[in-house]
């Protein structure tokens, strides 16, 4: 049954309203999909000898921000749009459990933009303000999501975007802002993460397929089918892998950077834990080890990349 888009979500105790909940607000689990790419794309610059810490600080803080702010638009629009209730899962549950006003999450997620905004003409003082207009258009995917007449949440087109704008595009602009170009490496080095930051969203349609699927929602998750999705997930993670060894073989990458094997249990968890799961609340941990693959996938890359500079 949806709920009452009138009268709003019922009032709860003023002690549900702690810290917790403004922080599980932001999704903390999805903001790896910010922070990894900057990470990365910062360790290919160190390996060129550039490092300029507060366009990094800058660029972390800024990304952080827009994805935070992304994860509130997905809150307000499907609880406007009567998709959320009380026992939805991978939910932050601000406005239908914690009784948070609606406007209240709209103003936070405007309010992280305002601040990524006035970040993104800091860094644009000192790289280039032709990146005014790509943090723009980043801005702009990450509120039509959910946003808008027709939001990009509802299409198959949910993976691409969010691979390409916060994985790829993230890890290009963290170079160049460093650096002041583009490489054919930076590009290289960007597509495993662009794949796994496209993984992060199609475990998370493979877990709320049915749901989806009764909203009208149009995801590759629907489109394939469970069986089909997850197939097509265990081909993402084994691509990620397989394009590292390439990089190494071909002597774009160093040897080190095999150190992201270390990473293959998490990948192999979500793809198990999807088989064998029915309900969303048995896949949620999938979708959790699948953010988690990002996160070390990532880091094990940044690793060897240093290593390779210094050793």
């Amino acid at each position: 049954m949806k709920p009452n888009l009138q009268d709003g979500p019922k009032p709860v105790l003023e002690s549900n309203q702690g810290f917790q909940v403004w922080w599980q607000l932001t999704r903390p689990h999805t903001l790896t999909a910010a922070f990894v790419p900057v990470i990365l794309g910062t360790a290919l610059a160190v390996e060129k000898g550039i490092f300029h810490f507060w366009l990094f600080i800058a660029m972390l803080t800024a990304c952080l921000l827009i994805q935070a702010a992304t994860n509130m638009f997905n809150e307000y629009y499907d609880f406007k749009r009567g998709l959320d209730n009380e026992h939805s899962v991978g939910i932050s549950g601000t406005i239908v459990r914690d009784g948070i006003k609606p406007k209240t999450v709209m103003n936070l997620a405007l309010l992280c933009y305002g601040m990524a905004l006035l970040l993104g003409v800091y860094i644009c003082m000192n790289s280039s303000w032709y990146l005014a207009l790509i943090g723009l258009v980043c801005m702009a995917v990450g509120y039509l999501y959910t946003g808008g007449p027709y939001p990009i949440s509802y299409t198959p087109f949910g993976e691409l975007m969010s691979g390409l704008f916060m994985g790829m595009i993230i890890i290009l602009i963290s170079f160049f802002i460093q650096t002041g170009t583009v490489t054919s490496t930076s590009i290289l080095f960007s597509i495993p993460i662009f794949i796994l930051v496209s993984a992060i969203n199609l475990s998370n349609n493979i877990r709320d397929l049915d749901g989806d699927k009764e909203n009208g929602r149009k995801t590759v998750a629907v489109l394939l089918g469970k069986k089909k999705a997850t197939i097509l997930l265990a081909i993402m993670f084994t691509f990620s892998y397989i394009w590292v060894l390439g990089l190494i073989i071909s002597h774009v990458a160093p040897i080190w950077t095999a150190v992201v094997v270390l990473s293959a249990a998490k990948p192999i968890q979500a793809i198990k834990v999807f088989n064998k799961g029915i309900l969303p609340i048995q896949m949620a941990p999938a979708m959790k080890a699948t953010a988690q693959t990002n996160t070390i996938f990532g880091f094990l890359l940044a690793i060897g990349i240093f290593a390779g500079h210094f050793l």
